[in-house]
């Protein structure tokens, strides 16, 4: 099965929804030092965070961070960004995840909310909705240095996501398509299983990142 989303006509309203979406997530401490790092920092007062396990955001392009998600990349200068630069986010893909994401999209498709019913299907239990496993796509994209904009998206998912599994998203430049537009592949890994669950190709256009006031 495969997704494309470009920027077309829309490309405006495109950008204020993506824009919005890829800042709310953020690098997160190591688990040998969440416990510090939680005393050391006062909550988020971001009004997007309503975990008590969040900390503020210490790039510019994202708002805040929760405790359990894990980021790096190579680059952190956006006029230092080539081919081969690439940024990995995971998160675990929790029941309370996938309930609010059905909540948000209207998707509340009974596979993903109710293991009697999706215990009599092919996969034998519940499983994450694709387009949310997807998202974490965008939050790896977000951490790119700059502000990062979604112009495209060809995504092909070849495997499940069970609830509450591990989850890691990894995105590569593979072209310099000039004007601060690039080409990458992206691929997501269910980390649990050991085993490759989306691939695809995004563009994206980099911006610099407003001066705060």
């Amino acid at each position: 099965m495969s997704h494309q989303n470009s920027g077309g006509s829309n490309f405006a309203a495109m950008t204020n929804a993506w824009t919005a979406m890829t800042q709310t997530l953020l690098q997160s401490a190591t688990a040998a030092n969440r416990a510090a790092v939680s005393a050391m920092l006062p909550p988020s007062d971001s009004e997007n965070s309503t975990d008590s396990d969040t900390v503020p955001g210490s790039i510019p392009s994202i708002d805040h961070s929760s405790l359990d998600w894990q980021f790096d990349r190579t680059v952190d200068d956006p006029e230092h960004i080539s081919v081969g630069d690439a940024v990995t986010f995971e998160k675990s893909l929790s029941d309370e995840d996938v309930r609010a994401f059905a909540t948000v999209s209207g998707d509340t498709n009974r596979l993903h909310l109710d293991e009697g019913f999706a215990a009599d299907t092919r996969f034998g239990e519940r499983i994450v909705h694709g387009t949310l496993v997807s998202g974490l796509i965008s939050a790896a994209l977000a951490r790119l240095p700059g502000l990062t904009i979604y112009l495209s998206q060809d995504l092909e998912f070849s495997g499940p996501v069970g609830i509450g599994d591990r989850v890691s998203a990894r995105v590569e430049v593979v072209e310099d398509l000039g004007n601060d537009q690039y080409r990458l592949e992206t691929v997501i890994r269910n980390e649990d299983d050991d085993a490759t669950v989306i691939n695809g190709e995004a563009v994206v256009l980099i911006d610099e990142i407003p001066d705060d006031e």
